[in-house]
């Protein structure tokens, strides 16, 4: 997933939560998912971030380093103007770009044949 093309807003965002809820058909349902999604992306977030500054790391101990080390200010002031995950994960299933399945439903729907 590319978090950094996104056309998530950068801030929060009111909606009305039953007509984000209408694919579904329940409001907890659709946080569930929202969430999980969520959490996937941040996780992403994270481990990108990480990488980044791994590429910065040194394993010894000098003074000057430690003030003088712009890049690793640069990439994380990056990735603290990024949307936050679930403000991505809001517009995803927005523009229906998350699939999602009920096991429950699905075993409904097969009992009813």
């Amino acid at each position: 997933m590319d978090y950094k093309k996104t056309n998530a807003p950068s801030n929060t965002v009111t909606r009305d939560m039953m007509s984000l809820a209408e694919e579904t058909g329940n409001v907890y349902e659709m946080v569930r998912i929202i969430g999980k999604r969520a959490n996937e992306i941040a996780l992403e977030i994270k481990q990108d971030l990480e990488r980044k500054l791994q590429e910065f790391s040194s394993y010894t101990d000098n003074l000057d380093e430690i003030f003088e080390n712009r890049e690793q200010i640069e990439i994380s002031r990056y990735f603290e103007r990024l949307p936050k995950p679930t403000l991505i994960a809001i517009q995803e299933f927005v523009d229906g770009e998350i699939y999602y399945r009920n096991p429950a439903k699905e075993k409904d729907k097969i009992e009813e044949l």
